[in-house]
């Protein structure tokens, strides 16, 4: 929003969006248009999370639309997402929107839309069984930046978790690990990603029989150590396994099998 000032609904009240603004929406669209040139996928993330409307609420000329269209702000935030919503459809783009839309206004969303789960575990079972697809990034075990979370915890999370109905369970395209900036540069960013997303990444490629049957210990463990080496051999700075804090130093010296 930097390039447009003109769509924040004051310069000292930046976010979310003017919502009361057409030209927000004509910006939104061009952005969508252009990118629909370069990208070929079918899946365009339009957020919608941790969205605080404050600004609208505070702002006198959003204030005065919003009682114009006798609208709350509550009502607002579902009025920006289905309008952003129909316009990424009309590029032929499929919406991804975090849970919080889901969470407030299940009945209205786009039934194209794929629900991207965050805050914690029983999202996707409540998405899939309204017939939306689903996400699975559950903050608890699958956000990096989250530094105590230990590589078990990693590995064995199930984005299939409540799921039993086969049909619904097709629903969850699958899960990604999220890796956050607030704490993060390039002094660390690859160690907060390293190994943990590997573990991650196993479980999201492997049957589940292969990684639910055995001890995680025994099998996972070695593979995931050797994997640490291998990254550090081609220069990634991956950090040690099994270490209590994600990303922090050695424990002492030795190989970067064990350490």
């Amino acid at each position: 929003s930097a390039g447009y000032p003109n769509l924040w609904p004051s310069s000292s009240c930046k976010e979310p969006l003017d919502v009361s603004k057409s030209s927000t929406f004509d910006v939104v669209s061009g952005i969508l248009t252009d990118m629909r040139k370069i990208f070929p996928f079918e899946l365009f993330h339009l957020g919608g999370d941790e969205v605080n409307t404050t600004c609208w609420s505070s702002t006198r000329h959003v204030k005065q639309w919003l009682q114009q269209h006798n609208m709350t702000t509550k009502d607002a935030y579902q009025y920006f997402v289905l309008k952003a919503q129909e316009i990424a459809i009309s590029k032929n783009w499929t919406p991804v929107n975090w849970e919080e839309t889901f969470n407030t206004f299940p009945t209205k969303l786009n039934p194209k839309t794929v629900v991207h789960n965050w805050l914690g575990p029983g999202v996707c079972p409540k998405a899939v069984a309204k017939g939306f697809r689903c996400i699975f990034s559950n903050q608890g075990v699958w956000y990096l930046d989250h530094l105590h979370v230990p590589w078990e915890d990693t590995y064995n999370a199930e984005p299939l978790e409540g799921i039993n109905n086969v049909s619904q369970q097709k629903l969850v395209l699958g899960g990604e690990v999220c890796m956050w900036g607030e704490t993060a540069d390039t002094s660390d960013v690859q160690q907060t990603i390293w190994p943990r997303a590997a573990a991650a990444a196993e479980r999201l490629w492997s049957r589940r029989e292969a990684t639910s049957a055995r001890n995680g210990n025994l099998t996972a463990l070695p593979r995931l150590q050797y994997f640490r080496c291998l990254l550090n051999r081609r220069g990634v700075q991956a950090a040690p396994v099994t270490n209590l804090i994600a990303r922090s130093p050695p424990i002492w010296s030795g190989s970067c099998y064990d350490q």
